[in-house]
């Protein structure tokens, strides 16, 4: 990722912590993303969230039809120290 791009980031990020209409965000995401592109994320997360419910990498793999490259990526994000992914999860996913 060049500059530019780490700086639209930063902007994107910025503009979608102000929004508070999650419909709004929605409409906004299916906006800037292809199809293909929203299924993508959409698979990310749910393997995230999947993860951190203890699912097997194998499990998730045959249930979403990823690689184990993928989901490993996803599995070593969520053990860092510092994980966003964690932090999102306990912050907005509470039970």
């Amino acid at each position: 990722m060049n500059n530019g791009s780490r700086n639209n980031i930063e902007e994107l990020a910025k503009i979608l912590a102000a929004i508070e209409n999650p419909e709004l965000i929605k409409s906004f995401l299916e906006c800037l993303f292809t199809s293909h592109e929203l299924e993508e994320v959409d698979g990310r997360w749910e393997l995230v969230k999947m993860l951190a419910r203890g699912v097997s990498q194998r499990r998730i793999a045959e249930e979403l039809h990823m690689s184990l490259c993928k989901i490993t990526r996803g599995s070593r994000e969520l053990q860092k120290e510092d994980s966003a992914f964690k932090r999102v999860l306990e912050e907005y996913l509470r039970p």
